[in-house]
């Protein structure tokens, strides 16, 4: 176990993995890097040697040579002659030789042999002139030829047939020399392929050898890791991940292993919530139909009472009233008060019944989902306000245009009716009433209006900005003004049942601004299919 630990402490990352790849990588590449230059060097020196000094030197000495030949042929024609113009080709020649074995010994000065014959050259040369060409030249009389006197000639022949001896030895060892080179040549060029063939396998075979060292430490670990993500993955979350390869995968997937044994216990906590939570949706289910049935029972309970109270308030409005008719003169000023106490309780009665029937079908009886133009409801809401506002002498401003939106159209008209009529409701003692009517886009809500309805009226303190929407919430007594205090209270939950929010505007004090957002058609469209 120790050991295992030990080595298991000391075993390599696959960062530190990669880098011994790119590291030996980069010494194999350095080594043949080097190797190759070498090689290729070597190989432009001996081509160099061959191309600028030996093979022109074979040149410089045939010049050598024809410069030597032309001495010989001008001392000679000037002797038999005796004309001065036959000595030009020998003062040429002795010049041309003077600059080819300049020539020739700049480019053997490293060679010994080669230098060697150049001046065994030269010194035979020069013997010749001097013992035979320079006499012979002295001897001649311009413009008396005489024949050469037979000794003479022999020894200069002699003598210029040891320089053509050592012209051919020249030559031979040139000869030699360029095969020596084309053969060194050839030698380094094999030499140098053999080398970098040899260094393209060397790599080939180190890209292959690291590449299975890597499948094999690297790889091969994180395609096991990954087939047993995958089992787990798939839903076999009893296989057990074991850890291997280098440390830092390794830890993966000990840690990947760790997540497992982790998702298992979750799993298995979510399996017993899921079989509680199953038993609760059960109990639920039952309760939804129980408080559905609940619901229609209150509903029908809510219809059936709203009748059957409002008949008796009937009949105790219109006996009140009989009494009033047929008894009137017999009862005095406080029991005619009684009676239309009375009856003006039953009718308040009456109102209070019909819009609580009404707040409480908000969502359930009226719950169509249509195209409304607000211009169409809000006509029908003003049509039904005709007496009030002809009574109050109220003016009503609105937009030319306003936008459709997707909702109930009796829902939203009466939502119109009640803002309208609370607008003409609470007017201002000495002033006329007047209504605008607003509508913009909702800068808080994409795909929404923003619609309000302001009057000139008593208002409202800040303070109740929150307590008007309340049901049954009243500011002033039913003596001042009349109603059943749900107005408001009713138009909220028009509102939020389309998906909007009703508010009091507590910045505007000339009067009462009540505002309100309702979702554009094209907003109500996007969240039905959201």
């Amino acid at each position: 176990m120790t050991a295992a630990r030990t080595w298991t402490g000391r075993r390599l990352t696959v960062q530190r993995w990669f880098y011994l790849v790119l590291a030996l990588m980069m010494l194999v590449v350095a080594v043949g890097t080097v190797v190759g230059a070498n090689m290729l060097d070597r190989t432009a020196q001996v081509s160099d040697q061959l191309l600028q000094r030996i093979q022109p030197a074979q040149t410089e000495a045939y010049r050598l040579q024809a410069a030597l030949v032309n001495q010989e042929t001008g001392v000679r024609g000037y002797a038999s002659a005796a004309d001065r113009q036959f000595l030009e080709p020998y003062t040429r020649g002795k010049r041309d030789e003077t600059g080819a074995a300049a020539r020739l010994r700049a480019l053997v000065g490293d060679r010994p042999a080669l230098l060697a014959d150049l001046e065994a050259v030269e010194q035979s040369a020069a013997d010749w002139r001097s013992d035979y060409a320079e006499p012979l030249a002295a001897s001649v009389v311009p413009g008396r030829p005489q024949p050469v006197d037979q000794r003479t000639a022999d020894r200069g022949k002699e003598s210029f047939d040891h320089l053509r001896a050592l012209w051919t030895n020249q030559n031979a060892d040139l000869a030699r020399a360029v095969h020596d080179g084309r053969a060194e040549l050839s030698h380094e060029r094999k030499l140098r392929n053999a080398v970098l063939i040899g260094m393209v396998v060397v790599f080939l075979l180190t890209g292959l050898a690291l590449a299975v060292l890597v499948r094999m430490l690297v790889t091969r670990p994180l395609e096991a890791l990954r087939r047993a993500s995958r089992q787990v993955a798939e839903g076999d979350f009893d296989h057990v991940i074991h850890a291997d390869g280098p440390v830092d995968l390794a830890a993966v997937a000990a840690d990947v292993e760790g997540m497992r044994q982790q998702i298992v216990a979750e799993l298995e906590a979510s399996r017993r919530q899921r079989d509680a939570l199953t038993r609760q949706a059960a109990d639920l289910d039952d309760q939804a139909v129980e408080l559905r049935r609940s619901n229609a029972e209150l509903e029908q309970f809510a219809y059936v009472a709203s009748h059957d109270l409002q008949e008796p308030l009937r009949k105790v409005a219109s006996f009140c009233q009989l009494l009033e008719k047929r008894y009137g003169d017999k009862l005095d000023e406080r029991g005619l008060q009684y009676i239309d106490f009375a009856v003006d309780g039953a009718k308040r009665m009456q109102i209070l019944i019909n819009d609580l029937l009404t707040f409480s079908r908000v969502g359930r009886v009226n719950d169509a989902q249509l195209p409304v133009s607000l211009d169409h409801a809000l006509d029908k809401a003003l049509t039904n306000l005709t007496a009030a506002v002809e009574e109050s002498g109220a003016r009503v401003d609105r937009p030319e245009h306003l936008p459709e939106v997707v909702g109930d159209p009796t829902l939203l008209t009466m939502l119109w009716q009640n803002l309208a009529g609370n607008a003409l409701k609470f007017r201002h003692p000495d002033r006329a009433p007047h209504v605008r009517v607003t509508c913009e886009p909702d800068p808080e809500t994409p795909d929404a209006w923003r619609l309000s309805v302001s009057d000139n009226g008593i208002g409202i303190p800040p303070q109740f900005a929150e307590k008007v929407f309340v049901i049954f919430q009243r500011l002033h007594g039913r003596d001042a003004y009349g109603g059943t205090g749900i107005g408001l209270a009713l138009c909220k939950k028009i509102v939020e049942y389309h998906g909007g929010r009703i508010w009091l505007d507590t910045d505007h004090t000339e009067g009462t601004r009540l505002c309100f957002t309702l979702p554009s058609a094209a907003g109500a469209h996007t969240e039905k299919k959201a």
